[in-house]
């Protein structure tokens, strides 16, 4: 029996979100304390009393969603030692924090310039993303190969939820020949730009500057890694996958298939939300599955 940690990605986030921690955990104080003077805005006071729309900002979005989950992490009593850790997207990043691979620091640091080189290239060109429901993953890839426009599956969540990523022409013409293929909705997700397509490539090429530029340890157990859904130790392929993981799909169903066939037993979702929770009960309902929000 092994426990894995997992923490959630963009689109999990809420307004509020740890401020109870902040109030009542000195270490979750300091921490959200040295967050606002290493980004030098006060990104404390926007999660804990921002809008909803404030948080939308990819900008904001990402450092927040991180933050919450990094410190809900360190700050959790009783706390198991990991046998293995995934992060969704952005979640990786805290992830890689609560194996030991980055510090706290590092990982902010890493997070907030992969977000502003995110928005950067959301600006450049309009593009969106969408959840294909109940249509296998064959038959969305082959539809997105059949679209002029820039379309690809970005996320592979669970049987049955595929997102789909790319320019606004290519998702209305993609989202038009999944439902006459039998999609049950397709669904324009409330996000900035077409994340894991190639539409990311210019933020692709200044996050591996700074990914190369930061100590990577060895970790203290596996992390999962969306690029290629396998376990990895290795510093060096655990940064090219990172870097990797921004163009291409995050493979999550398969992240946690093979997590449960290396003998993951409890799943334990730390961060904001419970997104994860629900889609691990799709891939597998006989797992046991914790939530710290």
């Amino acid at each position: 029996m092994k426990t894995a940690y997992i923490f959630p990605g963009q689109g999990a986030q809420f307004s509020g979100m740890g401020k109870n921690l902040y109030e009542t955990n000195s270490l979750a104080n300091e921490l959200f304390n040295n967050a606002n003077e290493i980004l030098k805005i006060n990104i404390s006071d926007i999660i804990f009393n921002g809008s909803a729309e404030d948080l939308k900002q990819t900008k904001i979005t990402q450092p927040s969603v991180y933050l919450h989950s990094v410190i809900t992490f360190f700050c959790l009593e009783n706390k198991i030692q990991p046998d293995m850790v995934a992060g969704h997207s952005l979640g990786e990043f805290s992830a890689l924090v609560a194996s030991g691979v980055l510090s706290f620091e590092d990982g902010l640091k890493l997070v907030y310039k992969r977000a502003l080189a995110m928005q950067k290239a959301c600006e450049l060109t309009p593009s969106t993303m969408a959840a294909v429901i109940n249509l296998d993953d064959k038959t969305v890839s082959d539809i997105c190969k059949e679209i002029q426009e820039i379309v690809v599956p970005a996320n592979f969540n669970c049987p049955g939820q595929i997102v789909i990523s790319g320019t606004e022409e290519g998702i209305n013409s993609a989202s038009e020949k999944l439902m006459q293929a039998g999609a049950k909705r397709v669904l324009k997700l409330a996000v900035g730009g077409a994340f894991h397509s190639p539409l990311m490539k210019h933020a692709q090429d200044e996050l591996a500057t700074a990914i190369n530029e930061t100590n990577f340890k060895t970790p203290v157990c596996p992390i999962y890694q969306n690029y290629d859904a396998k376990p990895h130790s290795e510093p060096d392929i655990i940064k090219q996958n990172l870097i990797n993981q921004l163009v291409n799909p995050v493979l999550w169903s398969s992240s946690v298939q093979n997590m449960i066939a290396d003998s993951a037993t409890k799943f334990i979702e730390v961060g904001p939300g419970s997104v994860l929770k629900g889609l691990i009960s799709k891939i597998n309902p006989n797992v046991l599955i914790e939530n710290f929000s």
